[in-house]
């Protein structure tokens, strides 16, 4: 299908960790275009003392929104992009056995350790080039062993392989998700299932690998029914993890950039040609997760705007006063700069905050515990993350760059982040780069340019899907000012 046509029109499904939304996407007449049809709230739900996805209600509310995108107008394809790492387990009959644990769950807390005793970093590194984080696929399935679950197992599916495979009961793992789990050898681009054997996990449990851009196949006849669209539309791999579809939609000009995908995390990083697996970069910790057109995203996880959601979340349960987010922003920003900034990737900030344990008093305790000033308005708290998260922006870009041996002219922020003003003017101070900030959407965008491609779009490749996102939407240009001294900053937090 060319270009030209005004008619190619798919559901791009993006899914976030306290939201979903489902989009119409078209492509033609040398644009793409989104709008959203349907969002619906995303959490994770307490049990008994454990976090699970309410996995049933999301794919409820994604029939919803690929309904709504059929009743209005022609639909040619489906995609789903989600958070990385969680996972359901099917049985010999195709059923899913038991919930879908959230990554914030506390089954892991100590498990990484006890791998890495057994396996050695350097050598885990070497095989995965993942990002040492407690929740990986990898510690989720050591957590579960010897449960009648992971007994029982016959598959593994990601969370869009899953709601793909109830689309059209085809089973895979698309790759850009896989290369997440810390079970993906990103040397020789098959899962690691030598390291699973000496881990005594099931490799049988790990499905058949496919790439972005394949398609998982036609809708069951039932699926088609209930949606009321003919049975052969297809199901497209798209990346399905969101930020390999952010970067895809990152509207770059300049062949050295770096980007953030800033949104319930940050995303920080560059696209490279190959992983970069050195001692260096397993010691800063950066990971290499496979991206469109066996690229690599060679990147840090930053807790990101999670913190502040949470904090907004504590502040509106205890009905403080000028606690929504514009006011707090405006009142942030005429506060002293740099006065107070911690490890906004410390993990005691990685849980939800509770009744007992709210997260802006968590803020306050990282910031006695670093002899930092301590901040008590909402307005104070909220200056803090924000400085903080700029600095990690600072290192991260510039750690990255050596470690990769390149030198970025500008940075990208795209996603939820890029419409706070005030974090993106940070960003270009701290890192004394200009910050191109948008599009919001890029992942959706992403999304539907791969399923444009796979479609019959005229998208022979990344450059020509990211001009066709600058011809079809503004970014808005933040200039590093001078003034502030970053790297006293920098050098206040642990290195």
């Amino acid at each position: 299908m060319s270009l030209l046509s005004p008619h190619l029109r798919v559901a791009a499904v993006d899914l976030g960790a306290t939201s979903g939304r489902v989009m119409s996407g078209r492509i033609g007449g040398g644009r793409v275009e989104i709008d959203e049809m349907h969002r619906f709230p995303n959490g994770a739900v307490r049990v008994r003392g454990s976090l699970f996805w309410d996995v049933l209600g999301i794919h409820r509310e994604m029939l919803t929104g690929i309904r709504e995108v059929a009743r209005t107008g022609p639909l040619h394809g489906i995609g789903i992009d989600s958070w990385a790492i969680d996972h359901g387990l099917l049985d010999h009959d195709g059923q899913l056995l038991g919930q879908v644990f959230s990554h914030r769950d506390a089954r892991v807390e100590g498990v990484a350790e006890k791998v890495l005793a057994q396996i050695g970093a350097a050598t885990l590194y070497g095989t995965t080039g993942i990002q040492q984080l407690p929740f990986n696929t990898l510690y989720q399935l050591v957590a579960a062993r010897g449960t009648t679950v992971l007994d029982a197992a016959e598959t593994m599916l990601l969370l869009p392989d899953l709601l793909g495979y109830w689309l059209t009961g085809a089973i895979g793992a698309e790759r850009t998700n896989a290369s997440t789990t810390q079970l993906y050898d990103v040397r020789q681009g098959t899962w690691a299932v030598d390291l699973c054997r000496e881990l005594g996990l099931p490799e049988g449990v790990l499905p058949p690998l496919r790439d972005p851009g394949s398609l998982l196949g036609p809708l069951l006849p039932d699926v088609a029914q209930d949606l009321g669209v003919s049975g052969d539309v297809p199901v497209v791999a798209v990346g399905s993890h969101d930020t390999a579809s952010a970067v895809v939609g990152v509207p770059a000009e300049a062949s050295d950039f770096a980007y953030i995908s800033s949104g319930t995390w940050s995303l920080v990083g560059l696209e490279l040609d190959r992983p970069v697996l050195t001692e260096e970069a397993r010691l800063a910790d950066f990971t290499n997760e496979v991206g469109i057109d066996k690229t690599i995203r060679f990147l840090k996880n930053v807790m990101g705007l999670w913190v502040l959601s949470e904090s907004l979340r504590s502040w509106s349960e205890r009905r403080y006063q000028g606690s929504e987010l514009d006011p707090l922003l405006a009142a942030a920003a005429e506060l002293e700069p740099l006065r107070t900034v911690v490890d906004i990737n410390d993990p005691r900030l990685l849980s939800p905050g509770t009744a007992a344990d709210p997260m802006p008093e968590r803020i306050a305790a990282l910031a006695a515990e670093a002899g930092e000033a301590i901040p008590h308005s909402p307005a104070a708290i909220t200056r803090c993350i924000l400085d903080s998260l700029a600095v990690a922006y600072r290192r991260h870009v510039r750690t990255a760059a050596a470690l990769a041996g390149t030198s970025p002219e500008v940075v990208h922020v795209v996603g939820g982040g890029s419409q706070n003003q005030l974090l993106c003017q940070l960003t270009a101070d701290a890192c004394g780069l200009p910050v191109l900030a948008g599009p919001v959407e890029a992942a959706a965008l992403g999304n539907v340019l791969v399923q444009g491609r796979a479609l019959g779009a005229d998208l022979p490749d990344l450059p020509a899907m990211r001009d066709l996102v600058r011809r079809s939407y503004d970014v808005r240009r933040f200039e590093p000012r001078d003034g502030l001294d970053w790297a006293a900053a920098e050098a206040r937090l642990p290195s």
